[in-house]
């Protein structure tokens, strides 16, 4: 039993506390100070008699948060308040209502929103983590400090751990590399998001860690007499120029030397660039880009720069308002050296993110980065139809993306993740240019949707009134805001083929003489072993079910004796609604595909979740057994995402009986005035068939031509030939087919 010498715990707790005010990045008044100790007071009354797992009291956990908040991240007395009762609703007795009462809606909603976050199980799948995630980022647009806070409070529970069980270490780690990592990168918090990573790595990988940890200690004297050699060259020359500055170097993090290692499959003396020297000098707001440049000057003096790793964040600063220049040269020994120059301001943003650029916002109406950010990020929020999984991967692709700058048509500066397209820079001009992009030029030239753009490019969007997405357009876009919309205006789209399909379907019925109501369309959705009307009416709208079907199924549905029969196999209580289920399932989503090309690779399922068709998958690429596919929400998914994220594949299950296939059909006939013309109509006329490419040629009055074209099944490439047979001056149609 440890012994626990109260007197001895009161005080430290008052030492904290004093702490707490002393670090505060903002200055406090003295209403702010008695905010403060008032907030304190409710926390340490509303805890006394919690203790952590490691038998400290509670209090101490809620004053490392506010401590965070205060310093590292730079919020003011709100935040620090909140921070400090932020688990008191859900640890104690008091309410909300109670915090409103005692201090103001402001805090009583920062802590509300605290709470909501936190009462989720804390044992839970993936998708119920994914869920919660997805509550997180919707308290964002509410007030982003919410965030702040549940950051500052994970990297405190991360720094003390120690007294937890493995398990829990590794959960609570690989969801704080899944998520809170990359969210503390996106509002520009570079220093906690470094800590973050390393702590994840600490409890995933300890092995890794450790060695990497050892080294690192190993490897200090020579490093630091390394950046001294360096620096001493480069302090003469900065005096001279009389430049106000500090210079310090600053080893690289343990997380971003084991990305290296692995990225590069080298060893830890392989890392070249495991520090960085960053030179951070005073400057007025007016001066600030000359003298960065004036740095640039002196440091190429002496060192040769490479001209690929110039990075210019001055000129067009990053998303999260991150600004500065960093420029990798050729050090002594031969050895590649990044060295980082941002002026008082800049390094003050890089620290602090959203705290900071508040502070040094110039006029109310000037949108900042975050800004822009948090307001793409509501739209997402608004427009997600998608699971909560599905949600979070786009979102987590975007928070951590490295960015590229491009140009409009009239010069204006847009920046957007790496691996962007022309079809996703349209959908961040507006969702409504982006649904009518016809075609997409890049600097004059006219290239595909799917074309990534590199920074530098000026894009010029086709739009046309007529043009609507295809499903393939999913496909060519990665940011979540263009996959949204999309997926929205392809729901759209299949309700009104599915309305039309329902007409036609109706009439189709009538000559077999049975009325369609709610009966007859629930025993089609059997018949086809579909799982809702939707799909009938869609796949009767797309024409891939037939007349004849249609007749089998009136067939059956007159045989009143076969009918009884099959109800009470139905009923009988051998197949139960599961097994039904599952039937259905695999019927509709028989074929399993990888990646955007949506490739049909070889593969295995694996043991531990055992996906069935319909399931949502990814593909796990091993070592020894190629392609393992686990379910979304496996137990094992978080740490296979969190760890090896480069080795998961895009997976799902698709319907073949949707599918889209491609055909080539040869076309004879004789020459005449419109009939490319005709030909064009007539197959464009058609429904759900696409023109992938035509070539047409006429010689002496004969013409011959080749279309390939786009269809879902072959009934529909049949209506598609014997509507272009119907042209007058047309011989033959053929399909081709091609090795």
């Amino acid at each position: 039993m440890i012994e626990i010498d109260l007197e001895e715990e009161k005080k430290a707790i008052a030492r904290e506390y004093k702490e707490l005010l002393r670090i505060s990045y903002q200055t406090l008044t003295d209403d702010d100070k008695k905010l403060i100790r008032k907030a304190f007071d409710v926390a340490v009354d509303a805890h006394k008699d919690q203790r952590r797992k490691s038998g400290e009291a509670y209090i101490f956990h809620p004053i490392g948060v506010a401590k965070i908040v205060a310093s590292e991240i730079g919020l003011g007395a709100t935040g620090i308040a909140a921070a400090l009762m932020h688990d008191v609703v859900e640890d104690t007795d008091v309410t909300i209502e109670d915090i409103e009462k005692m201090f103001n809606p402001k805090i009583a909603h920062l802590v509300e929103g605290l709470t909501k976050i936190s009462q989720v199980k804390k044992d839970m799948n993936i998708s119920m983590q994914a869920e919660n995630f997805r509550k997180m980022l919707l308290t964002l647009n509410d007030d982003v400090r919410v965030i702040l806070i549940k950051i500052a409070d994970r990297l405190h529970n991360m720094q003390t751990m120690d007294s937890m069980p493995d398990y829990k270490q590794v959960k609570i780690a690989s969801e704080t590399l899944y998520i809170y990592a990359p969210l503390a990168h996106r509002l520009g918090l570079y220093n906690i998001k470094t800590k973050l990573e390393d702590l994840g790595l600490k409890y995933t990988e300890p092995e890794v860690y450790n060695e990497i940890v050892s080294k690192i200690k190993e490897t200090k004297e020579e490093q630091d007499a390394y950046i001294k050699l360096v620096s001493d060259v480069l302090k003469k020359s900065l005096d001279e120029e009389g430049v106000e500055y500090t210079l310090k170097g600053r080893p690289k993090s343990i997380y971003s030397i084991r990305r290296k290692m692995a990225a590069q499959n080298v060893t830890f003396d392989e890392v070249y660039d495991k520090f960085a020297l960053r030179i951070i000098y005073k400057s007025n707001l007016h001066d600030e880009k000359f003298l960065a440049w004036k740095i640039y000057s002196v440091v190429t003096d002496h060192y040769r720069p490479s001209p690929s790793r110039l990075r210019d964040w001055i000129s067009s600063p990053k998303s999260t308002g991150y600004e500065a220049l960093h420029i990798t040269v050729m050090g002594p020994k031969g050895r590649w050296v990044e060295i980082q120059v941002r002026s008082e301001r800049m390094d003050e943003i890089a620290e602090k993110g959203y705290a900071a650029h508040y502070k040094y916002k110039n006029g109310a109406n000037e949108e900042s980065g975050l800004d822009v950010w948090l307001n793409l990020l509501k739209e997402a929020l608004e427009n997600s139809e998608t699971n909560a999984v599905d949600f979070v991967e786009d979102f987590k692709m975007n928070l951590y993306a490295k960015e590229i700058f491009v140009f409009t048509p009239k010069g204006e500066i847009k920046s957007l993740p790496k691996g962007a397209t022309s079809l996703d820079f349209a959908f961040s001009i507006h969702s409504e240019i982006g649904v009518k992009t016809r075609g997409t030029r890049v600097n004059g030239k006219l290239v595909p949707l799917n074309h990534e753009l590199k920074s530098g490019d000026q894009i010029e969007i086709i739009t046309s009134v007529h043009q609507k997405p295809t499903i393939n357009w999913l496909d060519y876009v990665t940011t979540s805001r263009a996959k949204n919309k999309i997926r929205n205006v392809l729901n759209e789209n299949t309700k009104k083929i599915a309305e039309d399909g329902k007409e036609l379907l109706t009439r189709k019925l009538k000559h077999l003489k049975i009325t369609l109501n709610e009966n007859v369309v629930n025993e089609l959705v059997n018949f086809f072993k579909l799982k809702t009307s939707l799909d009938l009416f869609y796949r009767v709208g797309i024409g891939s079910i037939e007349n004849q079907q249609l007749k089998d199924y009136a067939a059956q549905k007159s045989n009143t004796l076969m009918n009884f029969f099959k109800t009470k196999i139905k009923r009988s209580p051998t197949t139960n609604q599961e097994e039904i289920n599952k039937q259905e399932l695999s019927s509709n989503y028989d074929m399993l595909v990888f990646g955007s090309e949506s490739d049909k690779l070889d593969y295995k399922l694996s043991t531990c979740c055992n996906p069935i068709p319909g399931d949502e998958v990814f593909g796990f690429i091993t070592i020894n057994e190629g392609i393992k596919v686990h379910k979304k929400d496996c137990p094992n998914a978080i740490t296979l995402q969190s760890n090896y994220a480069y080795r998961i594949m895009q997976a799902k299950w698709i319907d073949s009986s949707q599918q889209e296939f491609k055909a080539i059909l040869k076309i004879t006939g004789m020459d005449s005035l419109g009939l490319t013309n005709e030909l064009t109509k007539v197959i464009s006329n058609n429904m759900h068939v696409n023109i992938q490419s035509i070539s047409l040629s006429g010689e002496a009055g004969i013409f011959n031509g080749q279309v390939a074209v786009i269809v879902q099944n072959n009934n529909i490439l049949k209506k598609l030939i014997d509507n272009i047979k119907k042209i007058d001056g047309i011989d033959k149609v053929t399909r081709v087919y091609t090795n």
